[in-house]
């Protein structure tokens, strides 16, 4: 069988949400139909609405082996049990049968959750992926339209390029995304396509926006697995053994540790505007992360620098003085605007030249400032975000 491509997977939920939209709209009617007291009799509308929900529901496809099922009652048995339960009066039992009633709309609500679900699943990395886009754009552009007069159009390549973008990413949301802030703003700003246009979106439209659709997309009301039914009786059981400390680095591919340190920053207060590079050189392929680091001063104000973190997923070596050397002349990738520090971020170590290196370019009076994040700094950044630690499964 031909492996779909993304167009083929998307056609496919595009059907089932049609689909979907017309059980949703045929339940609503065929629960207005139900009496709302004893009435004994048929109702063809009714009936021929159920036949056509039923046909409906049997090209519903499972969600990971959970299957939609709609059963509506006969109206004469409606009317019936009604009758019975007014005769032994519980009213606590009628109230359970007509609830019973709107079983068939929560299927649906349950059924919408699970697609949602499984459609933002779907898109992420081509949703990620576009993101990156639209991030490299707007860095490009900015020196070539930086002498330009605000009301002069954008160069119509880049403009139509930013627009591709913008619709893909309408197009991945869907109905399963709420759309992201300033979205509407933004599809304006590019409509007119200014460069007094450009700067809103640069300035407010896109960093907001990007910021709701990571939030959406990486949804952090999403379940962590958990192996223990009571605590209580985790307690009771009086564990014992070492203090853990060390994690499991071993366990992450190079996307998920970079993803690993983006979810640090993004969710740290002091960073802003977390961003994804695409551009890098790397032989490793790895991708740049970028972020404003914020600082208040009680007399000067805020002070911003921007920050750049080469993520390295090594396991069987150091960061060396040549890798160093390296990645400082990938900085010039990145600029303008000026990358004021470089953080190489690893799940290993550094040697010990590697050390001495960059501790003489802090002594320097280059503007580059270069961190350090070695294994031993990221455990003890992690130990204090237990939920990183178990959102990626470190432990």
């Amino acid at each position: 069988m031909k492996k779909p491509t993304l167009y083929d997977a998307l056609e496919q939920f595009e059907a089932i949400e049609a689909n979907l939209a017309k059980l949703e709209r045929l339940c609503d009617d065929v629960e207005s139909l139900i009496p709302t007291g004893i009435s004994f009799g048929s109702d063809p509308a009714y009936e021929d609405k159920c036949r056509v929900v039923a046909a409906i529901v049997e090209h519903m496809p499972a969600i990971d082996g959970w299957q939609l099922k709609l059963e509506f009652f006969d109206l004469d048995a409606i009317a019936q049990t009604r009758l019975d339960l007014a005769e032994i009066m519980e009213p606590a039992a009628e109230a359970s049968f007509e609830s019973s009633l709107q079983e068939p709309s929560r299927q649906l609500r349950e059924y919408r959750f699970r697609f949602n679900r499984k459609r933002r699943e779907l898109i992420r990395h081509a949703l990620d992926d576009a993101i990156d886009q639209v991030d490299r754009l707007i860095r490009a552009t900015r020196p070539a339209i930086e002498a330009m007069k605000p009301r002069e159009p954008i160069p119509e390549a880049t403009l139509a390029e930013l627009r591709t973008h913008f619709k893909e990413i309408t197009t991945l949301m869907g109905s399963s995304m709420p759309r992201p802030d300033r979205w509407n703003e933004m599809g304006r700003h590019l409509h007119f396509g200014q460069v007094c246009d450009f700067d809103d979106i640069e300035r407010v439209d896109w960093p907001a926006a990007k910021a709701s659709l990571r939030k959406s997309l990486y949804g952090q009301d999403d379940p962590i697995p958990i192996n223990v039914g009571d605590l209580g009786e985790l307690i009771a059981s009086k564990p014992s053994g070492p203090i853990p400390t060390k994690l499991n680095w071993a366990k992450l591919t190079e996307e998920e540790f970079e993803r690993l340190i983006f979810s640090l920053i993004a969710s740290e207060p002091g960073y802003e505007n977390p961003e994804w590079l695409t551009q890098t050189r790397a032989a490793d392929k790895g991708r740049d992360l970028s972020v404003t680091r914020v600082a208040k001063d009680g007399l000067s104000g805020h002070l911003r620098a921007r920050v750049i973190i080469q993520c390295k997923h090594w396991l069987e070596r150091s960061i060396s003085p040549s890798d160093v050397a390296l990645l400082k002349e990938q900085m010039a990738l990145w600029e303008p605007p000026r990358v004021d520090v470089l953080i190489i971020a690893t799940s290993g170590r550094f040697t010990t030249d590697a050390v001495t290196a960059i501790e003489k370019q802090g002594q320097s009076d280059r503007a580059l400032r270069i961190e350090m994040w070695p294994e031993s700094h990221l455990e003890m950044l992690l130990a204090a975000r237990p939920a990183l630690i178990a959102e990626f499964g470190l432990r």
